[in-house]
């Protein structure tokens, strides 16, 4: 992500976003477990320890992911990103969603600090909200879904091609909303929550 081929605002935003998400998904995978610790390495970024993976198959899934999706998040097409863990038979156990709006109309120039400084408090609370969530059984498995707004042009970007529909099942009652970090600003609002789901649901 080459900060010179910033042209716009929301350009500029993206980018930031999508380094950030690299970065937080890496930290929510780690923070369930499924992987060994020697699986990832400590690395600054924003002025705090976080977690880089060092598999290099683990590490390229999530940096192509969220690449893929930086010009759709520049767009505004990307509404959600989320992190879903699932049993052996594809039923989503739990999912950490980072909801997302980058400010189509924002014509002003974008304050890094400013943004990178309310993106860190993600990470923050990421590290600390493991009590949140639930212990994961053996044998699951994940993957980062995105739900766009309207479906993209795939004929007109190979990034586009890289996203195919899941397969994961979804939860028939509506789930169980843990919030863990909203902010809100000029440029881009995110909201980060766990959902699990429903006492009805997991007795089905």
């Amino acid at each position: 992500m080459d900060r010179s081929d910033a042209q716009s605002p929301q350009v500029e935003t993206a980018r930031i976003l999508a380094e950030f998400l690299e970065v937080a998904i890496t930290s929510v995978v780690f923070l369930k477990g499924l992987y060994p610790s020697g699986a990832f390495e400590r690395r600054r970024y924003m002025n705090l320890v976080v977690q880089r993976a060092r598999h290099p198959q683990l590490r390229d899934y999530i940096h192509s992911s969220v690449s893929s999706l930086l010009l759709f998040i520049q767009k505004g097409l990307v509404e959600r990103v989320a992190v879903i863990f699932s049993n052996a038979n594809n039923v989503p156990l739990e999912r950490y969603v980072f909801k997302i709006m980058v400010n189509q109309s924002y014509g002003s120039m974008v304050e890094e600090g400013h943004l990178e400084f309310s993106l860190r408090s993600f990470l923050i609370k990421l590290s600390v909200s493991k009590s949140l969530s639930k212990v994961l059984p053996q044998g699951c498995r994940w993957e980062i879904t995105a739900y766009f707004c309207s479906l993209p042009q795939v004929n007109t970007s190979k990034d586009a091609e890289l996203w195919i529909p899941t397969d994961t099942k979804q939860w028939q009652q509506p789930p169980l909303i843990t919030p863990i970090k909203s902010m809100s600003s000029d440029s881009l609002s995110v909201q980060l929550y766990l959902e699990n789901p429903s006492l009805l649901e997991e007795n089905l």
